[in-house]
């Protein structure tokens, strides 16, 4: 078993990982890549390929380095993917200013991270497998948690919408990736149709047949993300 394929049994310790000092090169000639080099090169080997294809050997060999040398920076593929989560959230802008309005800058916050999830399709997956927050995550939260402000939510409260949110937001995005993918091959779509059309025939299915019958809803991604996320803020209970 390689240190690859064991990750994740030690877990990952969020004081060591974010709070600690960072590897010193020491004396002698300065290192040729960085904590930072290397994260990058595993967001960039996911954008284009996946979250499969990001092992230590291939983000060693991105950087030109060997791959016992990349222990020192990140011990494991865990703790690798938890530097990715937190390198892209660091793309969340956090000092823009707030409406006031907390419905209004919840669903304002959701948009962007759809946005980044989109930018890394493989963020979402990355994301329930997450177990710890980073700077960039937490002056994000911290942002959300601000937008929550005016309402008469505690702590608690607070922090299950803004996970609420997240989790609702990473589902509709693979969902929404999926369904693209289908899109791309309109044989899967056009069966995907008739199935659905003789079941609505079929006499047994009356509550589907009438929704199918309603009048269609504009159906862009963008357009559905905002409706479904109008739905979840807008029945969040305040009180």
């Amino acid at each position: 078993m390689t240190r690859d394929e064991g990750a994740g049994s030690a877990g990952v310790d969020p004081q060591q990982l974010w709070l600690s000092p960072r590897r010193s090169p020491g004396r002698g000639r300065k290192p040729a890549f960085s904590r930072e080099a290397i994260t990058a090169a595993a967001v960039a080997l996911a954008d284009a390929e996946g979250l499969e294809a990001v092992t230590m050997r291939r983000v060693a060999s991105a950087v030109g380095a060997g791959v016992m040398s990349l222990y020192s920076y990140a011990p494991d593929k865990e703790t690798l993917l938890e530097l990715m989560v937190d390198h892209v959230s660091g793309e969340l802008p956090t000092t823009d200013p707030l409406t006031g309005d907390w419905r209004t800058d919840l669903k304002a916050i959701g948009h962007l991270q759809r946005a980044l999830m989109l930018r890394h399709p493989w963020l979402p997956a990355a994301l329930s497998a997450r177990r710890t927050l980073g700077p960039n995550t937490l002056a994000f939260l911290e942002r959300a948690l601000a937008a929550l402000r005016p309402t008469r939510l505690d702590g608690a409260t607070k922090l299950e919408v803004f996970a609420q949110l997240t989790g609702f937001v990473a589902a509709h995005v693979a969902h929404e990736i999926a369904q693209a993918a289908v899109a791309r091959s309109p044989e899967k779509a056009e069966a995907e149709a008739r199935y659905l059309a003789a079941v609505a025939a079929d006499g047994q299915h009356p509550e589907l047949a009438e929704a199918l019958a309603a009048p269609v809803r504009p159906l862009t991604p963008d357009a559905t993300f905002t409706r479904f996320l109008g739905r979840l803020v807008d029945g969040l209970d305040t009180d």
